[in-house]
């Protein structure tokens, strides 16, 4: 799917880790879908919701290697971007991540971002994550088949 077209009408997108780890880190297959994604979203003012659970997953790496470059760019990404809503995980997230692992055997962190997915009332879940597919609560869109 073109991802011009596919983000036509969008105004909602919330974010998982692995195509934040595409855009910043730049990777050779999805690195320039992930900027193409970027450029629509600034033009059409598309709102990103984001998690501790991205924060978290993204900023493991560079922690570890001691990168503060890639930590702050993260940081500033994840939780201060703008257009960016950083969703707090709290009681309600935590419920609803319990029903969607009961009904579709996620794991707990994919569940987490769904469900935040969900309270946020985002109209798509960006991932690259082919578990996420089954979820039927919200629109999936894998990464990996968004096309420039």
């Amino acid at each position: 799917m073109k991802i011009d077209d596919a983000l036509r009408g969008v105004t909602s997108v919330m974010l998982d880790t692995a195509p934040a780890i595409y855009h910043l880190e730049k990777h050779p297959l999805f690195g320039p879908v992930m900027d193409r994604f970027f450029q629509i979203r600034a033009a059409q003012q598309i709102t990103l919701v984001t998690s501790p659970v991205t924060l978290a997953e993204c900023l493991m790496v560079p922690v570890r290697e001691g990168r503060k470059d890639l930590e702050a760019a993260y940081q500033a990404l994840i939780t201060a971007g703008q257009g960016t809503i950083f969703w707090p995980v709290g009681a309600e997230e935590g419920m609803a991540a319990a029903r969607l692992r009961a009904k579709y055997g996620l794991k707990l962190a994919d569940a987490i971002q769904t469900a935040v997915a969900l309270q946020a009332k985002s109209q798509v879940l960006l991932t690259n994550d082919k578990d996420l597919k089954k979820v039927t609560e919200v629109r999936v869109w894998l990464v990996s088949e968004l096309e420039l």
